[in-house]
Protein backbone atom coordinates (compact mmCIF):
# COMPACT_ATOMS: atom_id res chain seq x y z
CA UNK A 1 0.00 0.00 0.00
CA UNK A 2 1.01 3.22 -1.11
CA UNK A 3 2.60 5.63 2.12
CA UNK A 4 -0.49 7.48 3.82
CA UNK A 5 -0.03 11.48 3.87
CA UNK A 6 -2.27 14.42 4.09
CA UNK A 7 -1.72 17.66 2.74
CA UNK A 8 -3.28 21.08 4.44
CA UNK A 9 -6.11 20.67 1.67
CA UNK A 10 -7.01 17.03 2.90
CA UNK A 11 -7.00 18.37 6.39
CA UNK A 12 -9.04 21.89 5.20
CA UNK A 13 -11.57 19.47 3.75
CA UNK A 14 -12.31 17.45 6.75
CA UNK A 15 -12.76 20.15 9.50
CA UNK A 16 -14.88 21.85 6.50
CA UNK A 17 -16.75 18.41 7.19
CA UNK A 18 -16.59 18.77 10.65
CA UNK A 19 -18.07 22.23 10.66
CA UNK A 20 -20.61 21.62 8.05
CA UNK A 21 -22.37 19.35 10.57
CA UNK A 22 -22.17 21.19 13.58
CA UNK A 23 -24.01 23.94 11.87
CA UNK A 24 -26.53 21.96 10.82
CA UNK A 25 -26.37 20.51 14.83
CA UNK A 26 -27.19 24.08 15.84
CA UNK A 27 -29.49 25.41 13.01
CA UNK A 28 -31.79 22.52 11.40
CA UNK A 29 -31.24 20.15 14.54
CA UNK A 30 -31.75 22.24 17.56
CA UNK A 31 -28.65 21.25 19.22
CA UNK A 32 -30.42 17.99 20.32
CA UNK A 33 -27.54 15.98 21.17
CA UNK A 34 -28.75 12.15 19.67
CA UNK A 35 -28.65 13.97 16.58
CA UNK A 36 -24.75 14.70 16.89
CA UNK A 37 -24.13 11.40 17.99
CA UNK A 38 -24.27 9.59 14.67
CA UNK A 39 -21.82 12.07 13.35
CA UNK A 40 -18.96 11.61 16.08
CA UNK A 41 -19.25 8.14 16.22
CA UNK A 42 -18.27 7.66 12.73
CA UNK A 43 -15.99 10.62 12.75
CA UNK A 44 -14.09 8.38 15.55
CA UNK A 45 -14.32 5.79 13.57
CA UNK A 46 -12.89 7.02 10.63
CA UNK A 47 -10.13 7.88 12.53
CA UNK A 48 -9.00 4.43 13.61
CA UNK A 49 -9.62 3.03 10.43
CA UNK A 50 -6.78 5.68 9.11
CA UNK A 51 -4.51 4.05 12.00
CA UNK A 52 -5.75 0.59 10.97
CA UNK A 53 -4.59 0.87 7.42
CA UNK A 54 -1.44 2.55 7.77
CA UNK A 55 0.63 0.46 5.08
CA UNK A 56 -1.65 -2.73 5.53
CA UNK A 57 -2.71 -4.77 1.98
CA UNK A 58 -6.57 -4.78 3.14
CA UNK A 59 -9.88 -4.00 1.81
CA UNK A 60 -9.61 -1.53 5.02
CA UNK A 61 -6.53 0.02 3.40
CA UNK A 62 -7.44 0.23 0.62
CA UNK A 63 -10.61 1.88 0.87
CA UNK A 64 -9.31 4.45 3.42
CA UNK A 65 -6.13 4.91 1.00
CA UNK A 66 -8.74 5.86 -2.13
CA UNK A 67 -10.74 7.81 0.79
CA UNK A 68 -7.94 9.98 1.76
CA UNK A 69 -5.98 10.39 -1.80
CA UNK A 70 -9.56 11.90 -3.00
CA UNK A 71 -9.69 14.07 0.25
CA UNK A 72 -6.53 15.25 -0.24
CA UNK A 73 -7.45 15.95 -4.34
CA UNK A 74 -10.21 18.15 -3.54
CA UNK A 75 -8.58 19.69 -0.56
CA UNK A 76 -5.80 20.64 -2.94
CA UNK A 77 -7.70 21.94 -5.69
CA UNK A 78 -10.10 24.05 -3.43
CA UNK A 79 -6.77 25.30 -1.48
CA UNK A 80 -4.83 26.05 -4.42
CA UNK A 81 -6.79 26.48 -7.42
CA UNK A 82 -10.27 27.81 -5.45
CA UNK A 83 -8.44 30.26 -2.84
CA UNK A 84 -4.64 30.90 -4.10
CA UNK A 85 -2.59 29.09 -1.69
CA UNK A 86 -0.71 25.84 -0.78
CA UNK A 87 -1.58 23.02 0.48
CA UNK A 88 2.20 21.19 2.22
CA UNK A 89 2.03 17.92 3.65
CA UNK A 90 0.85 18.23 7.26
CA UNK A 91 1.49 14.17 8.43
CA UNK A 92 2.36 14.02 11.89
CA UNK A 93 5.87 12.59 11.90
CA UNK A 94 4.83 9.52 14.62
CA UNK A 95 1.94 7.21 13.65
CA UNK A 96 0.40 5.16 16.69
CA UNK A 97 0.52 1.30 15.76
CA UNK A 98 -2.27 -0.66 16.70
CA UNK A 99 -1.99 -4.02 18.76
CA UNK A 100 -3.62 -6.96 17.25
CA UNK A 101 -6.42 -6.67 19.82
CA UNK A 102 -6.74 -2.95 18.95
CA UNK A 103 -7.64 -4.40 15.18
CA UNK A 104 -9.95 -6.55 16.62
CA UNK A 105 -11.89 -3.95 17.70
CA UNK A 106 -11.96 -1.98 14.75
CA UNK A 107 -12.90 -5.48 13.25
CA UNK A 108 -15.97 -5.43 15.06
CA UNK A 109 -16.47 -1.44 15.16
CA UNK A 110 -16.66 -2.02 11.30
CA UNK A 111 -19.12 -4.52 11.31
CA UNK A 112 -21.50 -2.07 13.54
CA UNK A 113 -20.97 0.74 11.49
CA UNK A 114 -21.99 -1.71 7.92
CA UNK A 115 -24.92 -2.68 10.37
CA UNK A 116 -25.93 1.05 11.06
CA UNK A 117 -25.62 2.01 7.20
CA UNK A 118 -27.38 -1.42 6.21
CA UNK A 119 -30.31 -1.68 8.75
CA UNK A 120 -29.90 1.73 10.86
CA UNK A 121 -32.47 4.78 10.07
CA UNK A 122 -32.19 6.67 6.52
CA UNK A 123 -31.55 10.30 7.57
CA UNK A 124 -28.23 8.97 9.58
CA UNK A 125 -26.14 7.59 6.16
CA UNK A 126 -25.03 10.78 5.46
CA UNK A 127 -24.06 11.97 8.87
CA UNK A 128 -22.26 8.01 9.25
CA UNK A 129 -20.33 7.93 5.83
CA UNK A 130 -19.36 12.18 5.93
CA UNK A 131 -18.39 11.26 9.49
CA UNK A 132 -16.10 8.65 8.81
CA UNK A 133 -14.76 10.87 5.57
CA UNK A 134 -13.31 13.65 7.96
CA UNK A 135 -12.38 11.15 10.87
CA UNK A 136 -9.58 9.75 7.79
CA UNK A 137 -9.02 13.04 6.40
CA UNK A 138 -7.80 14.60 10.34
CA UNK A 139 -6.83 11.54 11.59
CA UNK A 140 -3.24 11.78 10.34
CA UNK A 141 -2.58 15.49 10.69
CA UNK A 142 -0.59 16.63 13.20
CA UNK A 143 -3.65 18.87 13.98
CA UNK A 144 -5.40 18.81 17.40
CA UNK A 145 -7.79 16.42 15.66
CA UNK A 146 -4.50 13.79 14.91
CA UNK A 147 -3.40 14.04 18.55
CA UNK A 148 -6.59 12.98 19.33
CA UNK A 149 -6.14 9.83 17.63
CA UNK A 150 -3.82 9.00 19.83
CA UNK A 151 -5.82 8.35 23.15
CA UNK A 152 -8.45 6.85 20.56
CA UNK A 153 -5.65 4.72 19.45
CA UNK A 154 -4.23 3.88 22.81
CA UNK A 155 -8.35 3.21 24.00
CA UNK A 156 -8.34 0.43 21.31
CA UNK A 157 -5.78 -1.21 22.17
CA UNK A 158 -6.33 -1.30 25.69
CA UNK A 159 -10.15 -2.49 24.56
CA UNK A 160 -8.37 -4.81 22.35
CA UNK A 161 -6.16 -6.35 25.31
CA UNK A 162 -9.23 -6.64 27.39
CA UNK A 163 -11.48 -8.63 24.32
CA UNK A 164 -8.39 -11.08 23.61
CA UNK A 165 -7.57 -11.96 27.03
CA UNK A 166 -11.85 -12.90 27.20
CA UNK A 167 -10.71 -15.58 24.28
CA UNK A 168 -7.12 -16.30 25.47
Amino acid sequence: MPYMAINLGGVTLGVAIVLAFVMRWIMKEKRRLAALVPFVLSLLYGMLAALAALGSWSVLGATTWVALWAGNVAGYTGLVWGIGGTAPDVTRAQQIALTPGGYAIVALFTVALFALLWWGPQQHKGKLLFGALAGILVALSGTVAGIAAVPLGSGVNMAGAAFTGMFG
